[in-house]
């Protein structure tokens, strides 16, 4: 083949990728919408549980919490949990950093004080994420995809890390699976470069059904 024929043939896959690409964000924000209001439709029951609970063990705190995170190409969104840490949590951090667990742009404190005793509970469990599904329906996030950091996490990016931020965040992904808190901050952003990459329909379908074994059966989570 010349290079005519060459050039020609690139062309037509780097077009035939993109047109996959496009549909396959499409069917994922079909699925995302259609997953997350028959979640919340199933699901109400349990969190009616959780907020009763929030409240008779911290009469004093709100149920839900809503903290600023960064999304996809750097846009700033409210994600939303239900509230598993005294009320002046994020008060009291800067003076918890230095206990932290995790190499990179992340803290992770398996005994953090600031964890009431029902949090503890629902961060074991992942239930604490479930009003992420308000935000999935937002259009915010998507059940599949990179953990949303938070704005000062960002500010410690390096050129590798920023690429996370080219897709919409998710409320599960390979992270989640993959040994969570047991997990550095460069793996982390390797597993999630990987899923960019290789990001399909089948692929968001595997790793919700390992979510959901690890909400039943939690693995380290904290």
């Amino acid at each position: 083949m010349n290079v005519w024929g060459r050039g020609i043939s690139k062309v037509t896959a780097d077009t035939d990728g993109a047109q996959k690409k496009r549909v396959y964000h499409i069917c994922k924000r079909i699925f995302d919408l259609l997953m997350s209001v028959v979640a919340l439709l199933i699901l109400w029951p349990i969190f009616v549980v959780i907020a009763i609970a929030i409240k008779v063990d911290d009469p004093q705190g709100g149920v839900f919490y809503s903290q600023t995170r960064i999304g996809k190409d750097g846009r700033q969104f409210k994600m939303f949990k239900f509230r598993s840490m005294v009320m002046d949590a994020d008060k009291k951090l800067a003076t918890l950093l230095k206990y932290n667990e995790i190499d990179g742009a992340m803290f992770k404190m398996k005994e953090d004080p600031r964890i009431t005793r029902v949090g503890k509970f629902i961060r074991k469990h992942s239930l604490d994420e479930l009003p992420q599904l308000v935000n999935v329906l937002l259009g915010d996030m998507s059940l599949v995809g990179p953990r949303p950091p938070l704005p000062r996490e960002v500010k410690e990016y390096g050129l590798t890390d920023v690429q996370r931020l080219s897709v919409v965040p998710g409320c599960t992904g390979l992270w989640q699976i993959s040994g969570r808190n047991n997990v550095g901050f460069e793996t982390m952003v390797a597993l999630d470069l990987k899923y960019i990459q290789e990001a399909n329909i089948w692929v968001d379908f595997v790793i919700l059904l390992k979510t959901f074994r690890i909400i039943i059966s939690p693995n380290d989570a904290y």
